[in-house]
This record gives structure tokens, sequence and C-alpha cells, in this order.
């Protein structure tokens, strides 16, 4: 019996480190990119964008499942919209956060969420308010050590949560695509592959696209679904999105999930999928 008391604490103790992990690392990235670059502009638009977040992931929690959700998946989210959104306009900030949290809980099929939370608030508004906000595009400068800090530090949250795969499928297919743009527009392929070396695709690989609970299962998936992530990302920036990679994820990312969760039903006649808990 203390074996198995030591063995179950020892597992609990796994999951809250594996459950707290991503957030952590991103404040650690939030932290490095502010005193570096100064990236929030305005400590109220992130005030408003992380309590926004929180709130509504806990009323909604409580109305929709009858329970206080665990507040990880809306402390990211919140972050995520503080960085990325750019409007001078601070209601821009809240509502972003608020529709991203409640697609979670509307915008479901099967018991899933299969939209990434952040992604659709930051499409949905770049849609219906394209006039009011932009997102942050810009390089993060010369100073090489803290866009290091701020790569390893990423880097160490996709190998932690076993998502490195993905990022690296989804950068291969970048360069690759780059190139290809690059020979078929005339562009020199230095500024094609540019881009990723900018503040809005260091969160896009690692925190949209790495989503534990908007990627598929299968791992074959998840190097397919990275790899049509580049390719719809690639005639976007064929036509000239600037917004590109945050479309091409709209579009892919919940199509595939929901192909695998009506796969998944099929095998497996009867079995209703239980509700997620991120």
């Amino acid at each position: 019996m203390p074996d198995f008391a030591r063995s179950l604490s020892k597992r609990l103790e796994e999951i809250q480190i594996k459950q707290y992990i991503v957030p952590l690392m991103i404040t650690a990235i939030l932290i490095v990119a502010e005193f570096s670059f100064g990236i929030l502009k305005g400590y109220e638009k992130f005030v408003l964008a992380l309590g926004s977040s929180i709130l509504t992931e806990l009323i909604l929690g409580r109305l929709v499942l009858g329970k206080w959700r665990n507040l990880s998946s809306a402390y990211i989210t919140g972050i995520s919209v503080s960085i990325l959104v750019r409007s001078p306009l601070n209601w821009i900030y809240a509502l972003c956060s608020m529709l991203s949290i409640t697609s979670k809980y509307v915008i479901r099929y099967k018991g899933t969420h299969i939209w990434n939370p952040s992604n659709f608030g930051v499409v949905a508004l770049l849609i219906l308010a394209s006039d009011k906000l932009a997102i942050l595009s810009v390089q993060w400068g010369n100073n090489l050590w803290p866009m290091l800090i701020i790569w390893v530090l990423g880097f160490a949250i996709i190998w932690r949560v076993k998502r490195f795969h993905i990022c690296a499928t989804y950068v291969v297919s970048f360069f690759f695509f780059s190139f290809l743009r690059s020979w078929i527009t005339g562009d020199p392929f230095m500024a094609e592959i540019s881009p990723i070396t900018g503040p809005m695709y260091q969160l896009f690989v690692f925190f949209m696209i790495t989503d534990p609970k908007t990627t598929v299962k299968s791992r074959k998936g998840q190097y397919l679904v990275a790899f049509s992530i580049g390719l719809v990302e690639f005639i976007f920036r064929l036509h000239s999105f600037i917004y590109a990679p945050f479309y091409a994820l709209f579009i892919v990312g919940p199509a595939a999930m929901a192909i695998e969760l009506w796969w998944k039903s099929r095998m497996t006649p009867g079995v209703v999928p239980s509700q997620d808990s991120g």
C-alpha cells in the first residue's frame, strides 16, 4: 500500500507539472520579450486581455459545464492575445479574449472544441473589424541573445509536451514553400523566409499549431496537418495575405479535428466522445 500511495503521488505530481509547464514557459517568454523589446505596448491592454480571458472561462465553465475550469488555457490565451493584437482601442483586447474562450463552449463537434482559442479570436476580429486592429508582425530586432532565449524556451516547451515533430514539420514546410514562392514570384529567398524570425511566427509555431486540445491525436495525422498548414499558408502568401499562417490554421486545424472525430465515431459506433477538459 505505501508503494501504491507513493506511485499515485508521483503520478499526480507529474500531471501537475505537465499541466503548468506551458503557462510557466509562456510567462518566461513574455518577460524576456517585454524587457528586451517592450512587446506589450501598454500594461492596461495586457490586464484587459488576460482578465477577460480568465473571467470568461470562469463564467462559461460554471454556466455550461457546472464546474470551475482549470485556468491554464485561459491564461495562455490571454497572454497570446495581449502579445499578438495591436490596436489603440482597449475594448478590442477584451473582445478578442472573450471570443477566443467563448469559441471553446459554443463551437463544438462531438463534445470537443476544434478551434485553437486564440487563433479563432484573432481571425474573427481580422474578419469582423480589420480596420480596428493589426497583428504583431515586426522583427525582434538585432538583439540576438533575447531571441535565442525565447527560442530555447519555446523548444523546451514543445519538447516537454512531445510536440517537437509538429513544429519541425511546419518549419521545414515553411522553408520549402518559401523557396517555391521565391521561384514563382522572383522575390529573394531570404525575404521569403524572414517572417519566421518575427514574434508573430514565434507564438504561432510554439503555441498555436501545437495546442494539445486542438491537435489531431494520430502522429501521422500531425505530420500531415502541419504540412497542410504550410501548404495553405503558401497559397495565402501567394495572394499577399499578411496574416497567412493564422488563416491557414483557422481552416486546416478544425477541418482535421472534425475529420478525425468523425472517423473515430464511425470506428466505435454508439460511443459518445466525452467533453474535453482544456
